[in-house]
């Protein structure tokens, strides 16, 4: 069974926020300044429903946040290529299973 490298899901939150211009204080709809923060620092852990509400206030899809979390801080396209691979072969490959 292949090792999937861990989430940094905080890096990437950051980073996104960061790259759109967006101060934490702009997803005062969805959550506090001081979540933002925690969820930044690792303190916390944002439930799927979260993460659906944080894309939207950066204007990225979902899976851009969560792709951006198993990715290393300095991206290449390759390694978004690679990624997304694997995850359509084994999205392909869980259809199959279910027929």
């Amino acid at each position: 069974m292949k090792r999937h490298p861990k989430s940094n899901f905080p890096r990437a939150l950051r980073s996104i926020r960061k790259a759109r211009g967006i101060p934490q204080e702009q997803f005062d709809q969805i959550s506090s300044r001081t979540y933002i923060s925690a969820l930044e620092r690792g303190v916390k852990v944002p439930t799927i429903g979260k993460v659906e509400q944080l894309s939207e206030v950066l204007r990225v899809h979902p899976l851009t946040l969560m792709a951006a979390s198993y990715l290393d801080a300095r991206v290449l396209p390759t390694d978004v290529a690679r990624l997304l691979t694997v995850v359509a072969d084994e999205l392909a490959e869980l259809a199959a299973d279910t027929r």
